[in-house]
């Protein structure tokens, strides 16, 4: 417990928290639950003949079936209704592979992120070491990612076929008592798949998990690196901004009417003269002041 307590002072759990390391804690639960549920199942299903003959009949087979399904291994005993003979059959169809392929990928998967999660707790900077690890953790988690749906898709398939063939009603096909009038065969109780169907629910969920890392493992790897540039910081507050290619800046400090200093310009004093002297003029033709000063 002290070396828990001092990894978390020292922050090596919180890999854990970011993306990369949770989905990884939920991959190695789920390929423990993939696995447990499909390898450690066993079921059982009952039939009952009931033969003309009451003292040859029987009420209660029970055909007990496990994995890795290889179901034509599987057999049980069955009246003949004649003379208290009874004959033994086999179950129909070898489901192993599918349903131990399965199995293998959900192991390995549960050892891997164990791996892992072990290297990203304890030497997470190792890991990120010359972009060594990140790529591996990618070849590897697009592998699983591969590996669990092919395998998902390969036990759902067997799963279909080991019902069909554990089905009470396709197995009384095959005593041969029940094809004679006057017997009467039935089934009693059907093989309980809820926990099969959930391994393969399971596969699948592991195979969103694996194939939704991809992209966070690919981001540890630093290809995206460099299409990722961050855009140039805006310019400080108070600063100018830089002129632009045309000047515009320069271009407001400049008087809009400066280009007219070289042009026409009104020259108001030499206007005045000629209105005064056009006055005066006009003012002499009259004769008044004139002809009266020379009188004096």
């Amino acid at each position: 417990m002290d070396v828990v307590n001092q990894l978390v002072a020292q922050g090596q759990f919180r890999v854990l928290k970011v993306p990369l390391g949770f989905i990884k804690v939920l991959q190695w639960f789920f390929a423990i639950f993939a696995f447990s549920t499909c390898g450690s199942y066993s079921g059982m299903f009952q039939m009952a003949v009931d033969c003309k003959n009451q003292t040859d009949s029987d009420l209660s087979i029970e055909v007990e079936f496990e994995y890795p399904f290889r179901l034509h291994r599987v057999h049980f005993d069955a009246p003949t209704c004649k003379n208290g003979n009874t004959e033994r059959l086999f179950l129909v169809g070898d489901y192993s592979s599918s349903a131990e392929f399965f199995v293998t990928i959900g192991v390995f998967a549960f050892l891997y992120s164990t791996a892992a999660l072990a290297v990203y707790v304890f030497a997470f900077d190792k890991y990120k070491e010359n972009n060594k690890g990140p790529l591996i953790d990618l070849g590897v988690t697009t592998g699983f990612a591969f590996m669990w749906l092919v395998s998902s898709a390969a036990w759902a398939k067997g799963l279909s076929d080991v019902k069909t063939a554990t089905d009470p009603d396709e197995v009384i096909t095959l005593i041969s008592a029940c094809d004679d009038k006057g017997n009467q065969c039935r089934e009693v109780h059907d093989p309980v798949m809820s926990g099969l169907n959930t391994s393969v629910a399971f596969g699948f969920i592991n195979l969103v998990l694996w194939a939704g890392n991809l992209w966070f493992v690919f981001k540890e790897t630093g290809i995206i690196a460099p299409f990722m540039r961050a855009p140039p910081p805006p310019p400080p507050q108070g600063k100018p901004a830089a002129p632009d290619a045309y000047g515009q800046q320069g271009a407001y400090g400049q008087d809009p009417y400066a280009s007219n200093q070289g042009g026409y310009q009104p020259d108001y004093n030499q206007q005045g003269y000629n209105q005064d002297a056009e006055y005066g003029q006009g003012y002499g033709q009259q004769g008044a002041p004139t002809s009266f000063s020379n009188q004096m």
